[in-house]
């Protein structure tokens, strides 16, 4: 074992981890990064194809955001945001408000993705209460669903591996079965469905809306489900629903934001707009922790008044719109309005998808691959006409990604569903390397 890597275990405590599984493979240590790759202390190479956590956006080290970062840090590298602000936050804010969806105005500045996600959930609760509606104090929230691990976040979850343990202390959510157009109940696909399944939600608004401050969704994409796809028909039908009961509609784009899904936010894919957006991972590239809730005029003035009438919003975070984070961030849309990154991840998301349908599809335990810009997941079973799941105590998904690692390849699967989720740079060359390791590893473990 390489020994930077057991003053690791002496001392770290990994994330999301098992640590008794880093026995059997010690953490990796990386030394550096350049484009999509990372490389070892001891010389290997790694394609990063899961974007390190979904954030790493234009990949490693960027020349041209280091280079905003470094002039930054010589300049301002924090100052408390009551009161003070900065150029890179206010250039940050203007610029976000001419792309994101029409109405979203005004921004707040967290720390992280959960931290977005409690800090818009209290200022729609705050909201009703502060415009006659003191009896919306629940919160919806679909099946299946990851917002965050921050106790209100972790709430409004909806995956057990990180839930269902903590449950008793959890808020008690009104929940919306999510759309599952793999093992669709009404027999449609994804193609030529009308949302059949909204029904649950329309049942669910009959029964709590008066009674319900805001819906959580993660639009298009439930990430950590497995990578769940769903119409943008479905954000429609939301959005509708939401006017009708008043209830905001609190878009969870942490993961999808910024050229994810094909477009900058999931939210365009629908032509519709939340009255609440979180931003954070691509936001900056994944350089600095950063997040953001964007909110509408209607909603801010509602906390506009006297500091006696007590309506202000008193939440905050000591990193709240940090200078280097900000300056990363402008960066970033610096070169995605640039360089036509999005126009190149667009084309190379066509060839990507092409090249795992070919290649898994006919794999005998492959149930479904599903894409949305260069987002691909492969659903793995044990029964390709019953859609039986594979028996999760043989983490064969787990197995895979450790063969994937000896052969260059970071896959990390989300329990059976191998994904990939890489860099918007990622070249032709790249994703047949990927497609190919991962088919390898594939069949080393469950052979034709």
């Amino acid at each position: 074992m390489n020994y930077l890597a057991e003053k690791d275990l002496k001392y770290i405590w990994h994330p999301c981890s098992q640590m008794k599984d880093y026995e059997t493979l010690p953490p990796i240590v990386i030394d550096k990064g350049e484009g999509i790759y990372l490389y070892d202390t001891d010389g290997n190479r790694y394609v990063d194809v899961i974007s390190s956590w979904w954030c790493n956006l234009l990949g490693h080290c960027n020349p041209r955001i280091n280079e905003a970062v470094k002039k930054q840090i010589d300049n301002l590298e924090h100052v408390i945001f009551a009161n003070f602000t900065h150029k890179p936050a206010i250039t940050l804010c203007e610029r976000l408000s001419k792309i994101l969806p029409k109405g979203l105005c005004k921004f707040n500045f967290t720390d992280n993705g959960s931290s977005a996600i409690e800090a818009a959930m209290k200022v729609s609760f705050q909201y009703h209460t502060q415009t006659g509606n003191p009896q919306k104090t629940r919160f919806m929230a679909l099946t299946d669903a990851y917002h965050g691990e921050t106790i209100g976040a972790l709430s409004v979850g909806d995956c057990d591996l990180y839930t269902k343990l903590y449950k008793p202390i959890l808020m008690d959510i009104i929940r919306i079965k999510s759309p599952d157009c793999y093992r669709c109940p009404y027999g449609k696909t994804r193609e030529n469905c009308c949302c059949e399944c909204f029904e649950d939600a329309e049942k669910q608004f009959e029964k709590y809306g008066a009674e319900t401050a805001a819906i959580l969704v993660e639009p298009l994409l439930q990430g950590s489900a497995g990578m769940k796809i769903y119409p943008p028909l479905y954000l429609k039908k939301l959005r509708e629903i939401c006017d009708k009961y008043n209830v905001h509609l609190l878009a969870d784009e942490i993961a999808t934001g910024f050229g994810r899904t094909g477009k900058m936010f999931a939210f365009e894919h629908a032509g519709v707009s939340p009255d609440i957006m979180c931003l954070s991972k691509g936001l900056t590239g994944g350089y600095m922790p950063c997040a953001l809730f964007v909110t509408t005029d209607k909603i801010y003035n509602a906390f506009y008044a006297d500091y006696g009438s007590g309506k202000a919003f008193m939440h905050s975070h000591t990193y709240s719109g940090n200078p280097l984070a900000c300056s990363a961030a402008n960066a970033v849309l610096d070169i995605l309005e640039d360089d036509s990154v999005l126009k190149q991840a667009k084309e190379n998301a066509k060839y990507f998808n092409e090249i795992i349908r070919e290649k898994f599809l006919p794999h005998k335990n492959v149930g479904e691959v599903r894409s949305i810009g260069l987002i691909n997941a492969i659903e793995l079973v044990k029964d390709k006409t019953t859609k039986e799941p594979l028996d999760g105590k043989l983490r064969t998904g787990y197995q895979i990604y450790k063969k994937a690692l000896k052969k260059g390849v970071i896959l990390r699967p989300l329990g059976d569903i191998i994904y990939f989720n890489p860099p918007l740079i990622i070249e032709k060359k790249d994703m047949d390397f990927v497609t190919d390791i991962a088919l390898e590893c594939l069949n080393e473990i469950l052979p034709e």
